[in-house]
């Protein structure tokens, strides 16, 4: 998965945005970076075009190591993890203590991805719902956001949430749905981000989604490095592709880029719990911690 998106060019940076903004779910290492060297110049590319932190997700044990590790070697990343539900097959006791452990860091700013794929058959169905139900579980327990991964699964991860009782911060990462499931979530307090899908010419439902949500409850994201953004789409993605979802983002709600920008950096400081922008880092010297 790395490998073959590592072989992708990468699209030329876009304009740079007015104001900085917040990556609000990558994964880095499926970028292609590997050591902190590769963190810093990622998030120096980002940073040249206004996208100022990123929250780098895990999806199996190996990624969860890796995102905490790299949320500790630059202060312009910080972490998300849980096991991906394609992931779930084969789960242990041990393999929930590590991701529990994990997730305690203090750089770990969210439990997930998570949640329920009915698109890809890597994991049963049942399994994937015990998964998810143990990580609802975690998140109410450690405090912190509870970062859902949804493919196909609309009403059943809905219906978790419902039975389980949600955490008092749930995020649907790369929002997927239409309008009426947009506003069964922003009324039931859940805050949506919205990745590359929302600028391609099939998407106008999730285009319709999108300009319903407040806000204060929508975030922005590249989900790099899939899902580039158009013109670019088939190409690698990086946080610093960002810009282009941002104003596809601003059309579609008739509003600044530079609101779209910052009312989603406003969001994922509250979401996530992270500094205020002027106390944020700004540079790879300034933000890599030391080795």
């Amino acid at each position: 998965m790395t490998g073959a998106y590592g072989r992708r060019a990468r699209p030329e940076p876009p304009e740079p945005l007015g104001v900085p903004t917040v990556d609000a779910h990558t994964h880095l290492d499926a970028c292609g970076c590997v050591d902190a060297a590769d963190v810093v110049a990622a998030l120096d590319r980002a940073a040249a075009v206004g996208v100022t932190r990123v929250v780098t997700v895990a999806d199996d044990l190996a990624s969860a190591r890796w995102v905490v590790d790299a949320a500790h070697w630059d202060d312009r990343v910080t972490a998300a993890v849980a096991l991906h539900p394609t992931r779930t097959a084969t789960v242990t006791d041990a393999d929930y203590a590590e991701i529990e452990r994990l997730a305690a860091d203090p750089r770990v700013v969210a439990v997930g991805e998570t949640g329920l794929d009915h698109y890809w058959d890597h994991s049963p169905w049942d399994a994937q719902e015990r998964a998810f139900r143990w990580h609802i579980d975690l998140a109410k327990r450690l405090g912190k956001p509870l970062m859902i991964h949804d493919r196909d699964a609309h009403d059943d991860v809905l219906r978790v949430l419902d039975e389980e009782g949600a955490p008092p911060a749930v995020v649907f990462h790369c929002f997927s749905g239409d309008a009426a499931m947009a506003r069964t979530c922003v009324d039931a307090g859940y805050v949506l981000s919205f990745a590359g899908p929302v600028t391609f010419k099939n998407a106008a439902e999730l285009r319709a989604a999108a300009a319903l949500v407040p806000d204060g409850q929508l975030l922005v994201e590249t989900d790099a490095p899939f899902l580039t953004p158009h013109p670019h789409r088939g190409r690698a993605n990086e946080p610093y592709c960002l810009p282009w979802t941002v104003r596809a983002l601003a059309h579609v709600r008739g509003k600044a880029v530079e609101r779209v920008a910052d009312g989603a950096r406003v969001t994922a400081e509250a979401v996530f719990g992270l500094p205020s922008a002027a106390d944020a880092p700004s540079s790879g010297a300034e933000g890599a911690r030391s080795t």
